[in-house]
Formats: C-alpha cells, sequence, structure tokens
C-alpha cells in the first residue's frame, strides 16, 4: 500500500511539472460580448457546467465559456456585488449592495426564489462554504458577516468584525478566512462555531483585497496594490511577499499549475508560481486590458476569465466626488478569456 501512495505521488509530482512546462505562455484567446451598461465586480466560475457568472451593475450574465454567448440574465438586483454558487441545493446567492439583500435563484431556470435581508449594511463578498453548507455575507459598511444556512435561506448567525471586510476563501474543513482590508489583515472564522479564531496582521502591506487559497500547501494568497503576500492558512505566517501590478482587486489560485493570478487593473495579470510550499516567484506578467481586475479561473482547462470595459474620460473631481471614476464606453463591457 506504502508503495502504492508513494506512487501515486510521484504521478501528480510528474503531471503537475508537465502541465507547468506546457502551459507556459499566455494569450487573449476571444474578448466576450456582454449586453449591458454599468458596472461590474465579482467573476464566478461554474466549472461543472462551463458558464461564467458576471457582476453587471444591476444583473448577473451567465455566459458560456466556449461559445461565449450569453445563455441567461438575472435582472433586478440592486447594485449587484459577489455571487456564490451551491449546487448540491441548486441554488445560487447574489449579493445586493444598495438594498442589503442577497437574491437567491435557482441555477437550472435562473429564476429567483427568494431576496433575504441581512443583518449589516452593503453586502459585497459572499461565499459558500461546502463544509458547513453555509453562505457568508461580508457586509462592508457594518463590519460584520451575515450567515445563511444554504439549504433553507434562513439566517442562522452574525459575526462581528473588526473593520471592512472583502474577498474570502474556504480550506473546506470549517476554516473560512476574510481579508479586513481597513486594517491589514486576515481574519480566520470557524465555521461551526462562527466565531474569529485567529487574526493575522500583514503590515506593512496595506488594504488587501482579493484572497485566494491552496488547500494542499495550506497556502493563502492576499493581494493589495503592487503586492502579493503570501501566508500560512494555520498559523498566520507571512511565507512571501511578491511584487505584481497596480490597481488589483481580485486573486485566483489553480492547484493543478500551483499558480496565483492576480487580476491588475493596470491592464495585466501577474502570474506567481508556487515552487513548494515555501518557494514562490513571479513567473509571468500578461498582458490584458485596463480595468480587469476581478479575476476567476476554470482549473479543468486553465483558462483565466476577467470582466472589463472601454473608458472615456474621467470627470473633474468635486467635494462630492472627490475620487472620479472614468466613464465606460457604451456597448464595450467584455469578459476577457485568457488562454494559457
Amino acid at each position: 500500500m506504502k508503495k502504492i501512495i508513494l506512487f501515486c505521488l510521484a504521478l501528480l509530482v510528474v503531471g503537475a511539472s508537465f502541465a507547468q512546462t506546457k502551459f507556459s505562455e499566455y494569450k487573449i484567446a476571444k474578448k466576450i460580448s456582454v449586453e449591458g451598461e454599468g458596472g461590474w465586480d465579482y467573476i464566478t466560475m461554474d466549472e461543472a457546467n462551463g458558464l461564467i457568472y458576471v457582476s453587471h451593475s444591476t444583473a448577473v450574465n451567465v455566459v458560456d465559456a466556449k461559445s461565449g454567448k450569453t445563455v441567461a440574465t438575472i435582472s433586478d438586483l440592486k447594485g449587484v456585488h459577489g455571487i456564490a454558487l451551491a449546487p448540491e441545493f441548486n441554488k445560487g446567492f447574489i449579493t445586493n449592495g444598495k438594498d442589503s439583500t442577497v437574491t437567491v435563484f435557482d441555477l437550472k431556470t435562473y429564476a429567483s426564489l427568494a431576496k433575504v435581508k441581512v443583518t449589516g449594511a452593503n453586502p459585497d463578498a459572499i461565499l459558500y462554504d461546502l463544509f458547513s453548507k453555509k453562505v457568508f455575507i461580508y457586509n462592508g459598511r457594518t463590519s460584520n458577516v451575515t450567515v445563511m444556512d444554504a439549504a433553507t435561506n434562513k439566517i442562522v448567525g452574525t459575526i462581528a468584525l473588526a473593520g471592512k471586510p472583502e474577498f474570502s476563501a474556504t480550506d473546506e474543513k470549517g476554516k473560512v478566512y476574510v481579508n479586513i482590508e481597513d486594517k491589514s489583515e486576515v481574519c480566520m472564522i470557524n465555521a461551526t462555531t462562527l466565531k474569529v479564531e485567529q487574526t493575522w496582521s500583514i503590515k506593512p502591506v496595506e488594504e488587501p483585497s482579493g484572497l485566494a487559497i491552496d488547500n494542499i500547501n495550506h497556502r493563502l494568497f492576499a493581494v493589495t496594490d503592487k503586492q502579493m503576500v503570501v501566508l500560512d492558512a494555520q498559523s498566520g505566517k507571512v511565507i512571501a511577499t511578491l511584487p505584481i501590478g497596480e490597481r488589483v482587486d481580485g486573486v485566483a489560485f489553480d492547484p493543478i499549475l500551483k499558480r496565483a493570478y492576480s487580476a491588475n487593473g493596470d491592464g495585466t495579470i501577474t502570474v506567481v508560481q508556487e515552487e513548494n510550499e515555501n518557494t514562490f516567484k513571479v513567473f509571468k506578467t500578461v498582458p490584458t486590458q485596463k480595468g480587469a481586475r476581478t479575476i476567476c479561473v476554470d482549473t479543468k482547462t486553465h483558462h483565466l476569465y476577467l470582466p472589463t470595459a472601454e473608458f472615456g474620460e474621467t470627470p473633474e473631481k468635486t467635494k462630492d466626488n472627490p475620487h472620479p471614476r472614468p466613464s465606460v464606453k457604451p456597448g464595450s463591457f467584455v469578459v476577457l478569456d485568457i488562454e494559457p
């Protein structure tokens, strides 16, 4: 038995090495045009069905990754941010930041099943945890987490946080992690007790947004402007800090290729190779398109998907709008399909 286990492990190592050699270059395979106007945020991959869920202002566009066709549009949403999928319950969950609700929808028909008021304000990131069968909803304005039972849509708890939560990740064994953006921290939450068990500082790195996890080597990847921090998911120890691009928001991890991808709004992806659990290097910088700052990965095909659009002029600064964003050109919203 021991020899068989060692042989299987050797095959995995050889397979990973071959895959890393094979998938060494990246290019924009296509730009998938998506109808509708307005801003965007998170993007979520349904690998089993080859579908991409794209947040888009007041709607979520469901796109077939292979054909590039929009197969459904989930509308009547209020400031959509995040999308989480729970296939075992045939449900999806969408955060509505403007009215502080979560829309529950059917994964087959895309029909709305319920609209649930959260126990905070401005829900943003959202995570379905397979281990606990719970949905974790992160409320940016009130610095707390609303926890929902995925089967019943009932609120089962509220977790207070030390600051503003951003992206989240799960080890699928009872621990849930979340970036605390305004405190430069990462929190570990017990998915059963709904208590914050650990809080780890990543200072002097500031304002972490995206978060991804390697559940084999227990490594977290937190990204912020120009920096990626790799942490031990069990102890919180900082393992490495690597340079990445600017205006980053999201990060994704491919467990087969052992690569973390930061989506940089400056128009690049930084590819970080995990050589082993303690050694990481910047493998490549891939050109994308300005504004492509969130990301998801299909670990079956190793394709990367990033939403963005073309931009017009930036309005003048005002007292009410000290940080104006450039206008989005009508009809220019796309999902970039990055092919290795």
